[in-house]
């Protein structure tokens, strides 16, 4: 017997069943209704998500709740969530889950109510709670065939209006609730519990009036700021209401329960005859299932919004452990006790944006390597989008570096580690796959290091890869100033010597202990500096004066000469990242001599022989990126520090 025979058996066991009523959060969308749009620069995430947050808490009370959130900008914002009557807990809560999933699309408004079919949110900047009647935003929705027999559409009519009138009565508007049923027709009626008796009369009233104009349809809903009403052909209400369906709801019949228990011992016995077929024919097919299942539970990324908000604490402050120009990451820990970091993502209205971060998840969470952050995963199905990273304990390099109040100094050794683990990382990216990766960001805040102080390179969110068929990308700039390659900051031509040029200037910092500055005809800049110093061979003066001479000077002037090399003006003779493992772990090998990196004013300089060609004003590149950019209209600054340019390619 073949097990699909099986499998139609069990189906047709299911069909002839007696009609049972099981459990249904009853998600379906009846009306979504956004208010005015926001601008451009407004955004309102973080108060829906605390909003969302405490009505959650109500919810899972008493099934409704109303709360009102201030912000720092007395823009306050009002919330209302309601189950309707019928649903258990457990529905209810599904409902609301599934509430918080999609009244996001609103998030670009002031305003917004979502209506579904077991439950309804709305918030806006007004307290609206006793509100029954809204001109503007009431609506009908008129769904299901049309019925065409005239003699079942006049009894179809005549129905529907006695139950109008029923669940629309005096006893309803009391108890703010009611479902009923007359020859074959069902109807639900549900006010908010906010509303007075009058109120919820006078909104029943109004929704009843709108739904009868949906006949002939076989369902019609009517969605008024106070209240839900609904009628149908089919029973969609649960029978834990308050129900009132003319003896609909009797107890089964002791024939139709003798007839559910033979039926099920039959499904039994099916079941156990399918799993046996099904043990043993997994058995036959050996190895190639398990690496089917082993694939397809790779493709796993997918968190829930609501575990990653538990986890965080409700994103907590006590759980931030910092925050960069994409967003601010914090501790969580899951439910079977795992520790996270979790990224929430700034709000960003441009949906390129979201497609474009979340595209890299797949390819990211394939990426594994001794000095990457390994990324777990994201969630994008909640108010705001998710990412989801493994926690490294001791946070981010530049507070070793540059935080001179409570982090301990760096040894030589460990410095030298850091440079090395960095640069294996990236040369992973460039070259570990078929797939080239380029981090676009790398800086001494995107270095984590653990608990031995490996690191761990991180954010990726600004990530692109191209095939081994292509030179150079041409792409909108983002990054981070005084990081970026000249040929990328001014052109827009991407490739891994962007990556390269970066690794030198963090290699500058984490041996000189000093931040580097964007502006390189600052005679104070880290840049300047190092290259005056090697001229002059002097280059043992830069090292961090915290090491008080504690470190090996031939070592220090190699790396020093090897940053030199990534930082140079041409991306040609920029060595690749491999090189460059290669230059700092062999003993033997001779580092190039490496010619002048760029952004060095010829005023400054004065005549360096070999060095004038790249002699490039930093001015001029700076000023000439940011009128290009301020043409397009698109230039945004995160800090003082740290901008990005999205530059459009003409």
């Amino acid at each position: 017997m073949h097990f699909r025979y099986l499998t139609w058996l069990v189906l047709i066991f299911f069909l002839n069943l007696p009609a049972l009523c099981f459990c249904d959060p009853r998600i379906t969308e009846a009306a979504l209704k956004c208010g005015e749009i926001l601008t451009p620069n407004v955004s309102i995430v973080p108060i829906f998500v605390e909003e969302t947050r405490h009505l959650l808490r109500l919810i899972e009370d008493d099934n409704w709740g109303h709360y009102s959130v201030n912000t720092s900008d007395n823009v306050p914002m009002y919330g209302l969530a309601q189950c309707y009557h019928d649903l258990s807990k457990s529905d209810c809560l599904s409902c609301y889950a599934a509430i918080r999933t999609r009244l996001p699309s609103c998030l670009q408004s002031l305003s917004g109510r979502l209506y579904l079919d077991g439950c309804f949110m709305r918030y806006d900047t007004y307290e609206f709670y006793d509100e029954s009647l809204d001109n503007t935003k009431d609506s009908v929705n008129c769904s299901g065939n049309i019925v065409k027999d005239e003699k079942k559409l006049v009894k179809f009519n005549e129905s529907v209006g006695l139950l109008i009138d029923k669940i629309v009565g005096v006893d309803t508007w009391k108890r703010g609730f009611r479902v009923a049923e007359i020859e074959g027709v069902f109807g639900l009626a549900q006010c908010w519990k906010s509303l007075s008796k009058e109120k919820c009369r006078e909104c029943l009233e109004n929704a009843g009036e709108k739904v009868r104009g949906c006949l002939p349809s076989r369902e019609g809903r009517g969605m008024n700021a106070g209240c839900y009403l609904r009628y149908s052909d089919y029973k969609f209400f649960n029978e834990d209401g308050d129900n009132d369906s003319n003896g609909s709801s009797r107890a089964l019949s002791t024939g139709a329960i003798t007839g559910i228990a033979i039926s099920a011992a039959a499904f039994i016995i099916l079941l156990l005859v399918a799993a046996y077929l099904f043990y043993t024919r997994s058995l036959k097919r050996g190895r190639r299932s398990l690496d089917h299942r082993m694939t397809f539970s790779k493709a796993s990324l997918m968190y829930k919004y609501d575990i990653l908000e538990k986890a965080t604490d409700y994103f907590s402050q006590s759980m931030k452990l910092g925050e960069g120009a994409s967003g601010t990451v914090y501790k969580g820990t899951l439910p079977d006790g795992y520790i996270v970091a979790v990224k929430r993502l700034f709000f960003n209205t441009n949906r390129a944006w979201a497609d474009e971060v979340f595209n890299e998840v797949d390819l990211i969470s394939g990426i594994h390597h001794k000095n990457l952050v390994k990324l777990l995963g994201c969630s994008i199905e909640g108010p705001e989008s998710l990412l989801v990273y493994e926690y490294v304990p001791n946070r981010s390099l530049d507070q070793f570096l540059f935080d001179r109040s409570g982090f301990r100094v760096l040894s030589w050794k460990e410095r030298f580690d850091i440079i090395v683990g960095t640069a294996e990382g990236l040369a992973h990216l460039h070259e570990g796959s078929d797939t080239r990766i380029i981090h676009r960001d790398i800086k001494s805040s995107n270095v984590l290091v653990d608990e031995n102080f490996t690191p761990k390179i991180a954010d990726f969110g600004l990530v692109r890869c191209f095939g081994a068929d292509k030179t150079h990308l041409s792409t909108g700039i983002a990054g981070t100033l005084g990081y970026m390659a000249p040929e990328y900051l001014v052109r827009g031509q991407l490739t891994e010597k962007a990556d390269v040029y970066s690794f030198g200037v963090l290699v500058f910092e984490i041996v000189c202990g000093r931040k580097s500055t964007a502006f390189a005809d600052d005679a104070g800049s880290l840049i300047h500096t190092i290259w005056k110093l090697y001229k002059a061979d002097k280059l043992t003066e830069v090292v961090d004066g915290r090491l008080h001479d504690e470190f090996p000077v031939r070592n220090a002037l190699k790396i020093l000469q090897i940053g030199l090399l990534c930082a140079q003006a041409s991306a040609i003779l920029r060595p690749s990242m491999n090189e460059v493992v290669h230059m700092l772990i062999s003993k033997d090998c001779e580092v190039p001599i490496p010619n002048q990196p760029p952004f060095l004013s010829a005023k400054m300089e004065g005549s360096t022989g070999s060095g004038s060609s790249y002699n490039i004003d930093t001015n001029t590149l700076i000023s000439s990126a940011l009128m290009k950019n301020e043409n397009d209209n698109s230039y945004s600054s995160t800090n003082s520090s740290s901008y990005e340019l999205s530059l459009i390619r003409k």
